[in-house]
């Protein structure tokens, strides 16, 4: 089989597969640039290449081929089916939104909201269930977190810091 040459790259060509290798998150897409890099400033061939990324001598092939045919576009994965997604941006926000107001300003008969009573009002003011899962990954993508409330025990008798210490040190007699 004759090796695939990527000697003809203008230097506007391997500068734009260059940035890419060093500014994508997608894993798989940077070793697809690496394949064609390596290829195309030194002159490997395939099964050499393949040695180097771990992968197969003919899915080497297949991107580098790929990359001639419809260049840096080509190295992405295309779509592919499925269901489309549930949540849509409307949906993550309000949910963003609800959790940061009191159960009771929005006449629920609790004080505090957990992942289950999230998805329950959310059914209802949307028509979308979620799972909790569901529901705690959305907040982790927004930077929030569900917690356990601190409980803390105040009082207005001014000398009530002096007399909580009192009880916790040991009374030495």
């Amino acid at each position: 089989m004759r090796p695939i040459r990527l000697d003809g790259l203008t230097q506007e060509q391997l500068q734009e597969l260059d940035e890419a290798y060093h500014t994508t998150h997608d894993a798989r897409l940077r070793t697809r640039v690496q394949m064609v890099l390596l290829c195309a400033e030194q002159g490997l061939v395939a099964a050499e290449i393949a040695v180097l990324v771990r992968q197969d001598e003919d899915t080497v092939r297949r991107w580098l081929r790929r990359y001639q045919a419809e260049g840096l576009r080509g190295l992405s994965d295309a779509p592919r089916p499925g269901a489309p997604p549930k949540i849509t941006p409307a949906y993550r926000e309000q949910l963003l939104r609800v959790v940061r107001q009191r159960p009771r300003s929005l006449e629920r008969p609790f004080s505090l909201w957990t992942a289950a009573r999230l998805a329950d009002y959310l059914a209802e003011a949307t028509g979308l269930r979620l799972s909790r899962g569901s529901v705690y990954r959305i907040l982790l993508a927004g930077n929030m977190a569900l917690s356990r409330p601190q409980h803390t025990i105040t009082s207005p008798d001014p000398d009530y810091a002096l007399k909580k210490r009192r009880l916790k040190t040991p009374a030495i007699t």
